[in-house]
């Protein structure tokens, strides 16, 4: 892949204009950037796609500013981790600040208030699409450590209301448990 000025500008418009009308987060930005990054413009892998999702999930901060960091870092190295991050945080910073001019007009408003509710309806709707998406990938390997992770991981968070943190926790040991064994390291090599 050839990284000239053209490519680095196609990164920073698409990362952009997918975070200037993305409402709902970072689970709302991850799926556009699958489709936009893996089905569209075939510069990741679905694969590597959702390790980053899962990368960025686990990192601290805005999964969707993760998210951007570690597409951008794949790309592009350093750069290009700049150039995403910068064009995933630059349209909130002007819409936050365009609002907060007239925030006191926007805090009353009934219509402004319909219109939020009426997004939270949608990003619920695009979470659920995500998360029937990515299970069905995992699905599709059949293997049945991640298959029992993720209905683990989903019924402690669900039913046993656990608190997410000893989730993540308990599922970045698993991962390295079986990461360990999948690649053990040979007697010789040291």
């Amino acid at each position: 892949m050839k990284k000239d000025l053209k490519f680095f500008w196609k990164l920073f418009t698409s990362t952009f204009s997918l975070s200037a009308f993305t409402f709902g987060g970072g689970f709302v930005i991850v799926p556009l950037m699958r489709k936009k990054f893996v089905q569209e413009l075939h510069w990741i892998e679905e694969e590597e796609m959702l390790d980053l999702t899962a990368i960025a999930q686990s990192s601290p901060g805005a999964i969707a500013v993760n998210a951007a960091i570690l597409i951008g870092y794949r790309l592009a190295g350093f750069l290009g981790a700049l150039i995403t991050v910068v064009a995933t945080v630059l349209p909130p910073l002007i819409i936050l600040s365009i609002i907060s001019v007239g925030y006191t007009a926007f805090r009353d408003s009934v219509i402004v208030n319909y219109v939020l509710k009426g997004m939270q309806a949608g990003v619920a709707a695009v979470i659920v699409d995500v998360v029937i998406n990515m299970a069905q990938e995992i699905v599709k390997e059949k293997h049945a450590l991640p298959i029992i992770v993720m209905v683990g991981a989903f019924i402690a968070a669900c039913v046993f209301k656990v608190n997410v943190i000893y989730i993540v926790l308990a599922c970045g040991i698993i991962g390295a448990f079986s990461v360990r064994k999948k690649n053990p390291a040979k007697e010789g090599e040291k």
